[in-house]
């Protein structure tokens, strides 16, 4: 079986949004995944704070990275987000998922974004389908 930094590489090579958003893999072991990615003014909306879905892409990142770091391959089924502090151009932000729960076939998760100033800025809660099929 593939170890998790292996599948990681194997998904981030597939993956053109991840590398767009600048997404940087920090910390990675199985059910858990550490990334950053630095706010570009071109990830701003109207009111120039970051658009609300590029918190959510990278804890969407997080999250497949941590499910899928066991070597099975996982999506997504269901998610929701929190966006609990304004993030601005400049801003580093740090996503980290961690495992709550994973039996066969489901698995949970919680990805918490802070900013530089370890301030939370973003909550999310995935559950994810855990499928037989081996990276």
């Amino acid at each position: 079986m593939k170890s998790p930094s292996e599948i990681i590489e194997i998904m981030m090579n597939a993956d053109a949004f991840s590398k767009w958003l600048g997404i940087q893999v920090v910390e990675l072991e199985e059910g858990y995944c550490r990334l950053s990615c630095e706010v570009d003014n071109v990830m701003l909306n109207g009111f120039q704070i970051a658009h609300g879905g590029i918190a959510y892409s990278l804890a969407d990142s997080c999250l497949a990275f941590a499910s899928n770091s066991h070597a099975y391959k996982c999506m997504s089924i269901e998610t929701s987000i929190s966006h609990i502090k304004k993030v601005f151009e400049g801003d580093k932000l740090i996503a980290t998922s961690r495992q709550i729960s994973r039996a066969k076939k489901i698995g949970i998760y919680e990805v918490s974004i802070h900013n530089q100033k370890q301030e939370l800025v973003a909550k999310l809660k995935g559950t994810v389908f855990i499928s037989k099929k081996v990276w």
